[in-house]
């Protein structure tokens, strides 16, 4: 996206991410065109900037129940009439939906209706076992999720 000329938001819990992430990109793309901003779904309202394109990769799912409504409505507001969508959330058989950690899981139903006024242009439903990056087993039920937000759907930051 940077190299298209693009401008980037990224958002971590973790401090370290926002500059080990700018070493990864040459000079010119780190300044103004790459923000990095720390953020904790569990305690942190996101105030998201107007966009094209929200790719929420793999960390949805983090976000407590109780605030993922909030989360869903900031991602829904900043995203642009005509624009894409491009995640994942966590299905009731995922081996981390039994945690108890405040994790958001949804049936396939659930996930659905968050799209219903969208264009939904890849809604795959996949469960596997492999290993996460930090060596542990896991049985993952997952949602993935590429959708087209209806210019009908008309919201303002």
């Amino acid at each position: 996206m940077l190299e298209a000329g693009l401008s980037v938001l990224a958002i971590d819990t973790a401090p370290e991410a926002g500059p080990t992430l700018k070493r990864r990109f040459p000079e010119p793309w780190r300044d103004g065109r790459l923000t990095f901003k720390v953020a904790d779904f569990a305690k942190d309202d996101l105030d998201l900037p107007f966009a094209t394109l929200i790719n929420a990769s793999f960390c949805l799912p983090m976000c407590p129940s109780r605030r993922f409504d909030g989360l869903w409505n900031s991602i829904n507001s900043a995203l642009a009439p005509g624009g894409l969508f491009a995640g994942h959330l966590y299905g009731p058989r995922d081996s981390w939906a039994r945690r108890g950690d405040g994790l958001t899981i949804h049936t396939r139903n659930d996930a659905e209706a968050l799209f219903a006024a969208w264009r939904v242009l890849l809604f795959e439903e996949e469960e596997s076992d492999s290993i996460t990056p930090r060596g542990n087993l896991k049985h993952w039920h997952v949602f993935h999720i590429v959708a087209h937000k209806s210019r009908a759907e008309i919201s303002t930051p």
